[in-house]
Formats: structure tokens, C-alpha cells, sequence
């Protein structure tokens, strides 16, 4: 015998119809494209004053007052002389990032429950900011770290794929205190893939609650804003990037990171956020702002490690 709830269902309430009343839990808009921005936290920063930095240095070469070691019965002369200084140094000027947030007053009126609609239009704004900034450390022409990394501080990997040998490379290149290494994903697990095959596998620190590995106690910090081939998800899986390793501190002569202090409508490090006004359409308007630079205090405080191949892949014996 056939069930007669075959053809004729019990009726019952739809989750469509009961989707109506339901109080639906929303979460805050979500940006997928975000990262954890690692870089500015393991820089050192300066708080400025004026919105430029000189880097005054001594004139490089022999150093023109030599030291005389003698005895205390040596009666020669004590040699006389003075550090002499480079006569044009560089200074470094903030660069602004800046955008302007516009919001319709009645949208916000109306639709501000549970978000506020404008704090989260400016929340979103500051993270692509934060995000622009990041970047401009790395790839600015006028002062990002590739760009003004020196020549002698520019080396080549040894056979293409990032190893450990082309690790402690740069660490001769940096060797006063580094403070991190920092390269793209794909990088760093090309780097893995490497250490594996050799049977190395590098060891891991815990920073900001976060694991990451390292190499000779040395942390590599990952960074999407140094590209692969131009891209920060690159499309496939070859491609070329750069590695860095960085020494910080003003102390140490190493990577400075710079900001202005005490800007007018300052909400962090930096950054302001100023109200300019409703027009006669009621559209309310905020000015963004992100004032940074970087100063490279040393020509041995960076090296690079450039065109380094993220494609290479191993079939490892079981």
C-alpha cells in the first residue's frame, strides 16, 4: 500500500515564511582583502614634530682620527684631527594617504541599527588606508625599502628557489642585530620546501600571539605587499618576488618607521580623520589621512634578496 504522505504533505510553516520574523544575528561588514599588516608592528616609529627627518651621517671611509696606543713612558705625539660630516644629507618628508568618505544622512539615519553606517564607512576606509600604507613601506619609489635598499646590499639566489644558503647570505649582508626577515607566503613556503628537502626544518617564535618561522632565531614575517610578479595573489603557481631582511631602531642605526604627532582630529599612529561638512543634498563628507615615511638609517640595516623563483616543488621520497 502506498503512504499517503507521499502526495499529500502535512502542511506546515516554511522556513521562508518563518525567515520573515526571525531576528536574524548580522555580523560587521567583513573585507575579505584585509591582511594582518606585520610589517608596521615590528618597525620601530618616531613621532615627528615637523614632518621631516635628516639623516646626518660621517664621511664613510678611513676614519680620520686614529687612536694612538702607547705606553705611559711613549712620549710621541697625540695625533690631531676631527670626524668630518657629509655636507647634504638626506631628509626625509611625510607622505600623505589620504581619502574622502562620503555617506547620505538620511541612509545613516535610518540604517544604523545595529552598525552605525558612518563608523563603519570610516572603519573600512581607515583598513584600505592602513593596507595603502603598508605597501608604500615596501614599494614607494621615494622612500619604500626595495627601492631604497643600497646596490651592495642586492644579491642574487644561488639556484633560483629561495634556500637556507641564500638565507644566511643575507644575514652577512645584515648582520648587526637583524631583526626579521620579510617576504610574500609563497616565498616563505618555497623557503619551507627548501629546508624540508634538506632536512632542516625551520623552528617557530610566537609574537603577537601569532607563530611564524624563522631561520637562525631570526623571524620571517609574511607580507603580501611584496609582490609576485606584480601581484599580491599571484595567478599562478611560478612567479618571482624579493626577500628582505631588516635591521630596526633608531638606537641600532637600523629600519625607521615615521609619523606625525599631534594631528588635529588624530584617532592613531598617523592617521586623522576629520568631519568637512553636509551639503545642501544632505551628504555628509570625512577627510582621511595616513601621514608616514620610512628612513633607512644605514645602508647595511636592509639587503635584499632579489628574484627569488616561488614555482619550485619537490616529490619527496615516503
Amino acid at each position: 500500500m502506498s503512504d499517503p504522505n507521499i502526495n499529500n504533505p502535512v502542511p506546515a510553516l516554511s522556513p521562508n515564511a518563518a525567515y520573515q520574523l526571525a531576528n536574524v544575528t548580522k555580523t560587521d561588514s567583513q573585507f575579505g582583502s584585509l591582511t594582518p599588516r606585520w610589517l608596521p608592528r615590528f618597525l620601530d616609529w618616531k613621532a615627528l614634530e615637523t614632518g621631516i627627518y635628516r639623516v646626518n651621517k660621517v664621511q664613510e671611509g678611513e676614519t680620520p682620527l686614529d687612536a694612538l696606543c702607547r705606553s705611559v713612558v711613549d712620549t710621541g705625539e697625540v695625533p690631531e684631527g676631527f670626524i668630518d660630516y657629509e655636507t647634504n644629507p638626506r631628509e626625509y618628508r611625510l607622505n600623505s594617504i589620504s581619502t574622502v568618505i562620503n555617506v547620505d544622512t538620511r541612509i545613516a539615519d535610518l540604517y544604523s541599527s545595529p552598525y552605525n553606517q558612518v563608523e563603519e564607512q570610516i572603519r573600512l576606509a581607515v583598513e584600505s588606508l592602513k593596507e595603502r600604507q603598508e605597501s608604500q613601506l615596501v614599494n614607494s619609489d621615494d622612500y619604500g625599502l626595495l627601492k631604497n635598499a643600497a646596490d651592495s646590499q642586492r644579491i642574487k639566489p644561488i639556484n633560483g628557489s629561495p634556500t637556507p644558503d641564500d638565507f644566511d647570505e643575507l644575514i652577512s649582508k645584515v648582520w648587526k642585530e637583524p631583526s626579521f626577515f620579510l617576504a610574500h607566503p609563497r616565498a616563505i613556503a618555497a623557503f619551507g620546501r627548501e629546508c624540508t628537502r634538506r632536512g632542516v626544518p625551520p623552528a617557530t617564535l610566537s609574537f603577537y600571539g601569532s607563530n611564524f618561522l624563522t631561520w637562525r632565531g631570526i623571524p620571517i614575517i609574511p607580507s603580501d605587499k611584496l609582490l609576485v610578479d606584480g601581484h599580491k595573489i599571484p595567478k599562478g603557481k611560478n612567479g618571482k618576488t624579493n626577500i628582505l631582511l631588516i635591521r630596526t631602531g633608531e638606537l641600532k642605526r637600523g629600519v625607521l618607521g615615521l609619523h606625525q604627532d599631534n594631528l588635529p582630529g588624530g584617532t592613531s599612529r598617523g592617521l586623522a580623520v576629520r568631519f568637512m561638512g553636509v551639503d545642501k543634498q544632505g551628504i555628509a563628507s570625512y577627510f582621511l589621512s595616513v601621514y608616514c615615511s620610512l628612513a633607512i638609517l644605514a645602508d647595511d640595516a636592509v639587503a635584499v634578496l632579489e628574484n627569488v623563483d616561488v614555482g619550485n616543488y619537490y616529490n619527496y621520497e615516503k
